[in-house]
């Protein structure tokens, strides 16, 4: 025999999809209903949001599990939760606030290079999957907009899709990613000026359904030029990290846009040297490329830590899950990474 009691039991655990609550916990199960000769349930569920397909997903768990209890008809209403009972469990407004003006902001972490080709793009990527294999809420904003390529580095093949008057950002490897690249046709150049770029990248911040990141990582372009600056002054407070490779001349060139950070208030918690070696899978000796030592000076003359040196290595391959530049977590790159992810954590706990 179903009873109100019997219904909260079943449902209380299902969680909220955005809020990540069990209903239980955010009183998200209103109202409810039974009519005992027809063996029907109907509820009532308060959700953080309301018209999405993780709602479609939700209704449909709720009516398996309340048939596998023996109800023969169910019925489903959604709501939403007020902003009281948001504010409470740490949700967002319901009017979507600019991530620049949120009350609870996420960590701003840019990623920055002196020059390109130094596989900086690469470096965004995987700390960003990294931070969200450790648990972490992230979300990237591919601003290389002269040069996107964050959406082919991970295998995205979706667009972005308009809820209401939001963007709603594609997901991968449980990163949220925006990217000028969803917006422009394939290899189709990018002729717009500085005004036109900074207004896109405003929409990025304000018009984003972001939810409630816990990092956002920035692809910077490379350089210190409008795009980049702009970024610079946009942002309230933010941390960076500078890519660099082993060569002494790359890293005089990064120590600028260094300097450009630290000019804008924004802290360095970090540099990262990319293409440091290679290692042989014959001998396991290592061979360095492109010099050594670029990494530690350009460190040490921005009076910051060396995060992780990165080798020269291909991701491991996967048909059945095509990201040609990310790094699974078993791969020795991919644990490389997961240590700096580590450390960025620790970097931003201690001076957030």
């Amino acid at each position: 025999m179903f009873t109100n009691e019997v219904v909260v039991n079943v449902l209380g655990d299902l969680q909220d999809p955005f809020l990540h609550k069990p209903l239980k916990e955010t009183n998200g199960i209103k109202e409810i209903s039974i009519k005992e000769e027809k063996n029907h349930v109907s509820v009532k569920v308060a959700l953080s949001k309301t018209g999405t397909p993780e709602q479609l997903q939700l209704q449909m768990q709720i009516v398996n599990l309340l048939k596998e209890a023996g109800a023969s008809t169910v019925g489903i209403r959604f709501t939403n939760l007020t902003e009281e009972e948001m504010a409470q469990f740490g949700g967002e407004e319901a009017n979507g606030e600019s991530l620049l003006t949120s009350k609870k902001p996420p960590v701003f972490l840019a990623i920055a290079s002196g020059k390109g080709g130094v596989g900086k793009s690469t470096v965004s990527v995987n700390i960003a999957v990294a931070l969200a294999r450790l648990g972490k809420k992230v979300g990237i904003i591919d601003a290389d907009i002269y040069g996107f390529s964050v959406p082919d580095m991970m295998g995205i093949l979706k667009r972005p899709v308009v809820r209401g008057e939001r963007i709603i950002p594609v997901e991968r490897f449980g990163v949220k990613v925006m990217s000028m690249g969803f917006f422009v046709e394939d290899n189709a150049p990018v002729i717009w000026r500085g005004p036109m770029l900074g207004k896109m990248l405003n929409h990025f911040f304000d018009e984003v359904e972001w939810g409630n990141l816990d990092y956002l990582i920035l692809d910077l372009p490379p350089g210190t030029g409008d795009v980049a600056l702009d970024l610079h002054n946009m942002l309230p407070s933010c941390k960076e990290i500078i890519v660099t490779t082993p060569h002494p001349t790359a890293a005089f060139v990064a120590a600028r846009a260094g300097t450009m950070a630290l000019k804008t208030d924004h802290e360095i918690i970090g540099v990262i040297e990319n293409m440091a070696y290679f290692e042989s899978e014959k001998t396991g000796g290592k061979e360095y490329v492109f010099g050594r030592g670029g990494g530690t000076k350009l460190a040490e003359e921005l009076q910051t830590m060396l995060l992780g040196q990165i080798p020269l290595q291909q991701p491991y391959e996967d048909e059945n899950d095509f990201a040609p530049s990310i790094y699974s977590e078993d791969h020795p790159t991919g644990r490389i990474y997961m240590d700096i992810a580590k450390r960025v954590i620790q970097e931003a706990v201690i001076t957030k």
